[in-house]
């Protein structure tokens, strides 16, 4: 491409170029244009991760935590809460983010489900304690019924 144009520009008399170098560099400019258009569209749809809010919500919201969360609330009348809390944000290693649901008494807290958000997808895992290794939502929603 340089070498295009710095022959178009070294020459004396534009007459002397032959029309197919100005419809080259034309069809060059809008491949470039259309590329970059292309690139920008696919980088800002692969950049749509979810962030920590969105996480969070993600795992509070399964019926799951809200049913523990009440039942913790009623059999304790109201003196323990539930909460969560993110524990780690995404990084190139581990592209998730670890929630922690957990029991929040006035001197100490207990853990109650380890989850894994993964980064962009906002697919969850939960921590099998038994096993000591993430399993799928569907895996885990299959053992609290046993």
């Amino acid at each position: 491409m340089a070498s295009l144009l710095l022959g178009v520009t070294s020459h004396s008399d534009i007459n002397q170029i032959p029309q197919d170098h100005f419809e080259m560099e034309l069809n060059t400019s809008q491949l470039f244009a259309n590329l970059e258009k292309f690139t920008t569209a696919n980088l800002a749809q692969a950049n749509r991760e979810i962030n920590e809010k969105t996480a969070l919500n993600l795992v509070w919201k399964l019926p799951e935590v809200q049913r523990k969360a009440k039942e913790i609330e009623r059999l304790s009348k109201g003196s323990i809460r539930v909460a969560a809390i993110v524990d780690a944000s995404p990084t190139l290693d581990e592209p998730y983010y670890t929630v922690r649901v957990f029991e929040d008494e006035p001197d100490h807290n207990t853990t109650i489900y380890w989850f894994r958000v993964l980064s962009p997808s906002g697919k969850i895992q939960v921590l099998d304690i038994l096993e000591n290794k993430y399993i799928t939502l569907e895996e885990w929603k299959e053992q609290l019924k046993r």
